[in-house]
């Protein structure tokens, strides 16, 4: 296999159904030998994405290439890639042995024994081989599946919502155990999720897609730590943000005014125009505050951002204290607390300090919906 075989390439790729686009049109490449995850709510274009590539639907527009291959054309069984879904689909009437040997059987392949036992001894599941799939764990039938798609060598495995029928503690000994696989055989995995934990524990680079586009991808502590939009803010984790006005640019930082106070934002991290009176929504995250009481702002530290507030809430989860925090400069502030020396005037209707490296702060066009990207919870009919 040469190294670029097991690349993959989407150029200009689209899909729409009548007068409905899933899929604008859009190019991705996919290194190979990396784990690459689709990010998304349910409808933003991700599973039709990976339908696209398996060759389960027909693009409306564009090509999709495997290494040298453009494969656009191409029936799924002829094209490279193997994929695993959600209901794993093993056969209920072979045991594990012939469930994962079933596609070298069809091949015409006689010796698989060799084959199927390393493959097993992969997915660490070799005392399992005489099992029926009723008599395996959910966890333990995944595994099933993803050997059974392995052991064709395909250049690219693809897997649609793998974990999402797994409870929450087998789901994160899954997503371990899946980038330990992948890691091992070293091929292209292209991940499709919903789970934003899920794709930033595992994947190499995650392309976060809203609305049948890729909002910004990357590396997950990049999109975490420097997003370029307000959804991918939102939608990566917890964000708060200040309505700002440029009031200079000093250095390598631009000087901000929000409200009767001043802040600073590294020029490197501002998504927005620096000119002064230009608007800028202002962003930090949860866990990068430190909370001190009114009584003891004079022990903040200079340098530091720092505006005030008043607690109206907070909730104790055991690793940390999350608090509400209002204000009158913007919505109500989030701060994630670590649990190691609490301090217990910190109590609803407490006034506080907020502060935080100025390093931590990033900038957008604030001409975005601070709430976009914000899960909602809907209630029940």
């Amino acid at each position: 296999m040469t190294e670029a075989s097991g690349d993959v390439r989407l150029t200009g790729i689209s899909k729409t159904y009548g007068s409905f686009t899933a899929v604008h049109p859009l190019d991705l490449t996919v290194p190979q030998g990396s784990f690459y995850a689709l990010l998304g709510a349910s409808g933003c274009g991700k599973t039709t994405t990976l339908r696209m590539i398996a060759g389960l639907e027909e693009p409306s527009s564009g090509t999709v290439c495997l290494g040298e291959q453009d494969v656009t054309a191409l029936p799924p069984y002829k094209r490279p890639v193997n994929t695993v879904f959600q209901s794993y689909a093993l056969f209920p009437h072979l045991d594990i042995f012939e469930n994962v040997a079933f596609g070298l059987r069809r091949r015409g392949i006689k010796s698989v024994k060799k084959q199927v036992g390393d493959m097993l001894d992969l997915v660490q599941l070799g005392e399992q081989a005489r099992k029926k799939p009723h008599q395996l764990s959910g966890g333990q039938q995944q595994r099933v599946a993803v050997a059974r798609a392995l052991i064709n060598h395909p250049k690219v495995l693809l897997l649609d919502e793998p974990l999402g029928a797994l409870d929450l503690k087998l789901r994160r000994q899954m997503q371990l155990e899946l980038k330990r696989i992948q890691t091992e055989v070293g091929i292209t995995f292209v991940h499709v999720t919903h789970d934003q934990e899920e794709a930033m524990t595992m994947a190499d680079t995650v392309a976060v897609m809203n609305g049948g586009r890729v909002e910004q991808q990357g590396a997950p502590a990049e999109l975490y730590e420097n997003p370029r939009t307000t959804f991918v803010a939102n939608f990566l984790g917890t964000s708060n943000f200040i309505a700002a006005e440029v009031d200079s640019v000093s250095g390598d930082d631009v000087v901000l005014r929000a409200g009767d106070g001043k802040l600073l934002l590294p020029k490197a991290r501002c998504g927005a125009a620096t000119s002064p009176g230009g608007k800028v929504l202002l962003g930090v995250r949860p866990e990068k505050i430190t909370l001190t009481h009114a009584d003891d702002a004079g022990t903040v530290p200079d340098g530091r951002n720092r505006i005030t507030g008043r607690v109206v809430a907070s909730s104790f989860i055991g690793v940390s204290t999350q608090y509400v925090i209002e204000r009158p400069l913007c919505d109500a502030f989030e701060v994630y607390a670590q649990n190691i020396e609490r301090d217990t005037r910190l109590t609803p209707g407490a006034d506080v300090v907020l502060h935080w490296n100025p390093a931590h702060t990033f900038g957008l066009d604030a001409g975005q919906d601070v709430q976009a990207g914000v899960e909602k919870v809907e209630e029940d009919a």
